[in-house]
């Protein structure tokens, strides 16, 4: 094998592997937001990890993240602003990743 085909090797590697560590980084994220959110919406205990298990289904139904904040806003009915959900599922997704960094 030639040097060119160890770096393509190694280059195809760190793509899939970066793709990875980003599907779950956002699947982690999606847990964290269902959790936040039930909390919000007085759930605990069983309710808020099957409410949160549902926010993660929910962000395969299209591509993106809209589909979870359809989920997560109809859900919460108003009862939080829009911009500070929709910062907080962007402040998650850094947990998330430092948290998928912590146990590597």
């Amino acid at each position: 094998m030639s040097t060119f085909d160890d770096r393509e090797n190694a280059f195809e590697n760190k793509f899939a592997h970066d793709a990875e560590m980003q599907f779950k980084a956002e699947a982690r994220r999606n847990k964290l937001m269902g959790l936040w959110v039930a909390e919000a919406l007085g759930k605990s205990g069983d309710d808020a990890n099957a409410y949160a298990a549902e926010v993660v289904k929910a962000d395969f139904e299209e591509a993106g993240h809209e589909d979870v904040m359809r989920k997560v806003l109809g859900d919460l009915d108003g009862k939080i602003p829009e911009a500070e959900v929709r910062t907080k599922y962007d402040a998650l997704l850094v947990v998330a990743q430092q948290q998928l960094m912590n146990e590597i």
